[in-house]
């Protein structure tokens, strides 16, 4: 074996190389280790800001709720429903309501056609009550040919100031800005 200079010097240099290289791969591992350390601790800082917030948000919420109790207490004398409160169903709801007093209205009641009415009428419509008299219009004698010309004129009147009315709801005006 006879190993020339030559021969030598390039067998020194691949192997410096080899160093090289694997110094280069040590620290190329080691710069990903800090990257990966870096990284998870940015995950950490950004999870305790949102932490942060949630407790300063949670906090100012319970402050307020404070104040509003404070306030409530003060001006408005408010309490928490109690279980007295609660009615069990329709029949003691029921037994809340009280008698009409003297002079209050009627309650409304839903119209109903019966068999009875619309067999006497010869109608199964209701009968035209006037809200004026209440007399039904069975029992105004032949009410619609007798219409005065007043009536007549009165409605005449009130068609013509419903179609104003009408045409002035049905335009936009721009009112302009007072300087």
């Amino acid at each position: 074996m006879n190993l020339t200079s030559d021969r030598i010097r390039s067998i020194g240099w691949v192997s410096v190389l080899l160093l090289c290289g694997a110094l280069t791969i040590a620290l190329m591992l080691r710069v990903n280790a800090v990257k990966s350390q870096v990284y998870d601790a940015e995950k950490r800082i950004v999870w305790v800001q949102q932490d942060i917030d949630f407790l300063q948000t949670e906090f100012q919420t319970r402050s307020n709720q404070q104040a509003l109790k404070q306030l409530n207490d003060l001006e408005f004398g408010y309490k928490a429903p109690v279980a007295g409160q609660y009615i069990e169903g329709e029949r003691q709801l029921a037994a809340l309501g009280k008698a009409a007093g003297p002079g209050a209205p009627q309650p409304i009641l839903f119209a109903n056609a019966e068999k009875a009415d619309a067999q006497s009428s010869g109608s199964s419509l209701l009968a035209m009550v006037s809200p004026i008299s209440g007399a039904t219009a069975a029992a105004m004698p032949e009410a619609g040919a007798r219409e005065s010309e007043q009536s007549k004129a009165e409605r005449e009147d009130l068609a013509r100031d419903a179609d104003a009315l009408g045409k002035r709801l049905a335009r936009i005006e721009v009112a302009e800005a007072a300087q």
